[in-house]
């Protein structure tokens, strides 16, 4: 123990008064700064919150500044602090020092400590707001190409053209596990097959639907754009179908006459594009949002702009691309290393050195900048209204992390100003805060203050499945400790419109993952993906997701019972006819509950219990009151949470209103009497409880 730690507790039991540090709260929420998200010149109010008659005062501290809060008001159970400031304008960072008798000790993000650290300081950016509707809203993840097929005349062809020296082929099993080389199988699946299955996905309970890449690409994850301005045929709509697939014996795409007629002909591209209108509004029509995904830090080899495949090179709608010709008007969106290469100039940069994905040279080229700023506004405008877009390896745009911030601000802009409540979040692995000052993006798909530190806590593999760590698997320490971190990185208006997922398409399913093994499809095959995985600890990992603070992000088929190892196996078909069905009512009744209580989508967040594979915490406002039990122990344990610090009062009784094990969960309602203002419970061997309260 250290001795700053020895030297509080001997003021502490020195005082008159014993502080309560477990009544000591507050955040950035709308219980505790009003209003939460201000414009530019409002008046914002904070408060913090302590036990009744404990403190001798609060103070905010600000640039060293200390400013004493007023007591504003008091409850049965706590104080309240308050201190307005007038008309602010620019951003706020602040922390707080409480004082009883001889004790003073600091409050930041990570609660309470001996001394200030700033890195863990509150932070307001006045004028800064994410979209309202994205706030705690369940999202869904489509591959497309393996979600559903409702449109069979625009499935591709075998050897329709050659993607990366192969052939590409049509694969007529659709429950067929992928290949280990997998980017050129399709499966069929299309935005007909999504609009067939708005229904479902309503019934299940999605507020809005993000879309892997949908535009015009070579490859079945279309991260390789080839014309960013319209949809997909595949995808979309085929009416002009014309041309000859290639010979056994030949790749060269310049014979590809039937590839060529799909996707190059203004009539299925605009049949497309019109489809993708009709499919966003009938999404809306159902209360459900929708997100692209936007591919700009490379494009790929085949796109128009570069043409290395010569798709675009024969036909006059179409200007030569900089890969045919050192004269085409897009010479300046790729950086070439010869100048003197022409024609047929392979010297350009490929992202990580991949020539199939040629990097965009936007700091030479104010056209391109342009262009994708005019893609931004154009999809999140009528008559597509999308919603918003998710930005992949947005951090590695550009060749300097200065252009790229000017970049994301320049692209914040233009979005903004064509669809204010769109929503931009980005694909970011590491620290993001340069990224969420409130002039860039509104948030990030969350791997560090979500789905890495449950995936270590609940199975101790690493989310690939490349790695298993013991000593990570139920230490309840580690877990509060990275995701307490990582969650400082964001201010709380990015926090709670985080995409929180499970699964994705880059990384294993999280029900493999709960075999606790090691492997890819290549090293131990596909079916060792399904061996030996417990679908209880997939129930526990959904009860922490919907009630997490972020956006809960199910990733197609998750929901269905779905496994596999990562990226392609990861990319599955969805199991249509042969779902797990009680996983999936699982889910709709999970859902029900997170959309029941507000305070699992805005509510504060209070941690209340940890210990060798048991977390245990809380989510409340002022009206409601949710607790967390998560058991990953094999013995049934007592626990004794202290839900006072919610804003229970004692005496009164808590519900417990879901609780899962390891064969299945039920929904039955238990009632438990708050005594000595500790909830008292047992818990069974691998489960999560819900306990809910109205204050």
């Amino acid at each position: 123990m250290s001795n700053d730690v020895l030297k509080m507790i001997n003021r502490i039991f020195s005082s008159t008064t014993i502080l309560n540090f477990g009544a000591l709260f507050t955040d950035v929420t709308p219980n505790f700064v009003t209003p939460a998200e201000p414009n530019a010149g409002d008046d914002v109010t904070i408060k913090f919150r302590t036990a009744r008659n404990n403190v001798d005062g609060v103070d905010i501290v600000i640039d060293d500044q200390h400013y004493p809060m007023k007591l504003s008001k008091q409850t049965g159970i706590f104080d309240y602090y308050s201190i307005k400031f007038p008309r602010v304008y620019n951003k706020l960072r602040y922390y707080f020092e409480i004082h009883s008798d001889r004790l003073n000790v600091i409050y930041n993000r990570l609660g309470v400590l001996r001394e200030a650290n700033h890195d863990y300081d509150f932070q307001i950016v006045p004028g800064f707001k994410t979209p309202d509707w994205a706030k705690g809203a369940v999202f869904y993840q489509i591959f497309v190409d393996r979600f559903c097929n409702g449109d069979t005349s625009n499935d591709v062809v075998d050897r329709e053209y050659s993607y990366v020296g192969r052939h590409v082929r049509r694969i007529e099993d659709w429950n067929k596990i992928p290949d280990a080389m997998d980017v050129g199988n399709f499966y069929g699946g299309d935005l007909q097959g999504v609009m067939n299955k708005l229904d479902y996905l309503k019934d299940l309970g999605v507020e809005a639907i993000y879309l892997n890449p949908i535009f015009v690409s070579p490859s079945n994850h279309k991260y390789d754009i080839q014309d960013y301005d319209y949809i997909d045929p595949h995808f979309g709509k085929i009416v002009k179908d014309e041309g000859e697939p290639l010979q056994e014996w030949n790749t060269d795409n310049t014979s590809a006459t039937k590839y060529i007629s799909r996707v190059t002909s203004k009539e299925n591209l605009k049949a497309s594009n019109r489809l993708f209108a009709k499919l966003v509004a009938e999404a809306h029509a159902r209360g459900i949002k929708v997100i692209l995904d936007g591919v700009f830090n490379h494009c790929g080899s085949f796109n128009k702009w570069l043409d290395k495949e010569r798709i675009y090179d024969q036909n006059p709608d179409y200007e030569k691309g900089a890969y045919v010709s050192g004269d085409s008007p897009y010479r300046s969106f790729f950086k070439f290393q010869d100048e003197n290469a022409w024609p047929c100039n392979g010297s350009y940069n490929g992202w990580w050195g991949h020539d199939t994905l040629p990097k965009l040279n936007y700091e030479e080229s104010v056209k391109l900048h342009d262009y994708i700023m005019k893609i931004g506004r154009k999809w999140v405008s009528p008559p597509y209204n999308c919603d918003g877009w998710r930005l992949d390896v947005a951090a590695d745009l550009g060749y300097s992390e200065d252009y790229n911030h000017s970049f994301w601000r320049d692209f914040r802009t233009a979005v903004k100003d064509a669809n204010p409540d769109a929503i931009i979040l980005a694909e970011h692995y590491g620290n993001p805060k340069e990224w969420l000052n409130g002039d860039q993006w509104d948030t990030i798909m969350n791997y560090g203050a979500f789905m890495e530190p449950i995936t270590w806590f609940l199975t101790g593999v690493e989310k690939h499945s490349d790695e298993f760590r013991g000593d990570f698997l139920g230490n309840a320490d580690f877990f509060k400790g990275t995701i307490r971190n990582y969650m400082s990185y964001m201010m709380y208006n990015s926090l709670y419109v985080s995409m929180n997922e499970l699964s994705n398409h880059d990384h294993s399913r999280f029900l493999t993952r709960t075999n606790h093994r090691v492997g890819r499809i290549q090293t131990v095959g596909a079916e060792t993906a399904n061996e030996n995985v417990s679908r209880g600890i997939m129930r526990m990992a959904v009860t922490f997701q919907m009630t997490w603070p972020g956006a809960p992000t199910i990733y197609y088929g998750d929901e269905a019972g779905v496994c596999g190892w990562t990226d392609p196996d990861s990319r599955r078909t969805y199991p249509w006819g042969h779902e797990d069905h009680q996983m999936i009512q699982f889910h709709k009744d999970i859902i029900k509950l997170h959309n029941d209580y507000k305070c699992l989508r805005t509510g504060s967040l209070k941690f209340l219990h940890g210990e060798y594979r048991l977390i245990a915490y809380g989510r409340f406002n002022f009206k409601e009151a949710v607790a967390v039990i998560i058991n990953t122990d094999y013995t049934e344990k007592e626990i004794k949470l202290h839900v006072r610090e919610l804003g229970v009062h004692n005496n009164r009784t808590m519900k417990r209103v879901l609780i899962t094990f390891e064969e299945g969960y039920t929904l039955d309602e238990q009632i438990v009497m708050v005594q000595n203002n500790v909830l008292t419970v047992v818990v069974p061997k691998n489960s999560a409880a819900i306990y809910t309260c109205k204050l």
